[in-house]
């Protein structure tokens, strides 16, 4: 339920926290809704970068400090418009090795760069606003924060340092940005935090009082009131908290409910995928046959698929055909009762079947990654957005190394698999890769290549 604070006495922010945020009004707003508003904008970090650290480069792809700005082969994020949510741009500032960086995403991106670009940093700060968007505290999002703060950053009188995160999530409502500022030294920490459209500031918080665990917010209400103002915790996404806080009764509630909705569902709707060989080969016990980020449970899903999804399941075999060695008839399993469930591969008529345990690391992967490519997320252990219909909601699969062990033959038909859902609008992909892949993943059309 909203409601209406007095106006608070901005507090000094720390100088070490690189935050710099547009200081656009709302449209239509009534002269002191416009000013209150204005206020707690006023009240939100500085535009200043650490001490010691490059000051922010446009760029029209991602670069990271000393890195060339390169442009990423893609249509620009305002360009695009989804049908389902989904994040177009990232952007990362005095985080990591990247200043000041923006990354347009497409249904199929690939970071590539040497290593210690910062392509992994990247996909953390993705992985951390997913998080955040589907409930997670600040402290769970980033278990090791001071890792994300720049070598050269240079704390201030008070040994304050921090980050900043934000994107922007295209869909139904038009594109909407979320800018996110973090302290992290001394104390883990949103500082900041703003969701606004072209035009218009939707919601902005502030750190009024730093011996408070709060920030003081301020989001569009319309109306008589014009803007309602109420404490938010500093540990948690203010955005993802907005349809607790706000009932909908006026068209500038319904405006901020519509934004904040469509970034939750896209936050919601990641999947970080990791699979790891060495956890995969072993028996496992059935279960509800959801996959794990580390894809340990291949067989028991692999069950589950078989039994419930058969086109899928012939889809992933076909892709077997090309991403594993000799000849395969089908994917199958064995499951005794109350027994462990062993995958196989079958061999056809008069041959016997390979446990996955006898295949190589790169076979094990490609295997996995083919299946959350193919599969959606009921599959997946992840929480989407229940209130809306799969049919409205884009899984985006996060993967860090995705061609890690992979040939050549497997690397182009994971990217063949992840254009064909995404050209679909069921899957998007953003990875990291290696240079071999990336050269040919520039060939593809479809596919957005941003060099770091």
């Amino acid at each position: 339920m909203d409601a209406t604070l007095p106006a608070a006495r901005p507090a000094a922010l720390p100088a070490g926290l690189p935050v710099a945020l547009p200081a656009a009004l709302p449209a239509g707003l009534p002269a002191a809704a416009s000013a209150a508003l204005s206020a707690a904008v006023s009240a939100e970090l500085p535009a200043v970068v650490p001490a010691g650290v490059p000051a922010a480069r446009p760029t029209t792809g991602l670069a990271g400090d000393g890195h060339p700005a390169v442009p990423a082969r893609t249509v620009p994020a305002q360009a695009v418009r989804l049908h389902r949510p989904g994040i177009t741009e990232l952007r990362l500032s005095a985080f990591g090795p990247h200043r000041g960086a923006a990354i347009a995403l497409g249904p199929v991106t690939l970071l590539a760069g040497p290593s210690g670009s910062g392509k992994s940093q990247a996909l953390a700060a993705y992985g951390a606003l997913a998080a955040l968007g589907s409930g997670a505290t600040l402290e769970e999002a980033f278990p090791e924060p001071r890792a994300r703060i720049p070598d050269q950053a240079v704390p201030d009188a008070d040994r304050r340092r921090g980050f900043r995160i934000g994107c922007t999530v295209d869909g139904p409502a038009g594109p909407v940005r979320l800018d996110l500022a973090v302290q992290a030294e001394p104390t883990l920490r949103i500082v900041g935090e703003r969701l606004s459209q072209p035009g218009q500031i939707l919601l902005a918080t502030a750190l009024r009082d730093p011996g408070r665990r709060s920030v003081q917010g301020a989001w569009l209400t319309g109306g008589a009131i014009g803007v309602t103002r109420a404490p938010l915790p500093d540990d948690r996404l203010g955005t993802a908290l907005l349809p607790l806080r706000v009932a909908g009764a006026t068209a500038g509630q319904r405006q901020v409910l519509a934004a904040a909705e469509q970034v939750v569902v896209a936050l919601r709707s990641v999947f970080p995928c990791d699979p790891r060989p060495g956890r995969m080969r072993a028996p496992v016990p059935p279960g509800e046959g959801r996959l794990l980020g580390d894809c340990a449970n291949l067989a028991d899903v692999l069950r589950r698929t078989r039994h419930e999804c058969g086109t899928r399941h012939a889809l992933l075999a076909e892709a077997a055909r090309t991403g594993c060695a000799g000849p395969v008839a089908g994917l199958d399993v064995r499951a005794p009762a109350g027994g462990p469930v062993t995958a196989v591969l079958d061999r056809g008529p008069d041959r016997p079947a390979t446990e996955l345990a006898r295949l190589g690391a790169g076979e094990l992967r490609f295997l996995a990654l083919a299946l959350v490519l193919l599969t959606g997320p009921g599959v997946l252990a992840m929480d989407p957005a229940a209130e809306l219909l799969s049919a409205q909601q884009a899984l985006t699969v996060l993967a860090d190394g995705f061609d890690r062990g992979l040939d050549r033959r497997q690397s182009a038909e994971l990217l063949r698999l992840a254009l064909l859902s995404g050209g679909r609008g069921h899957v998007r992909l953003v990875a990291a890769a290696g240079e071999e892949t990336a050269a040919a993943a520039r060939l593809l059309p479809g596919v957005t290549v941003v060099d770091l």
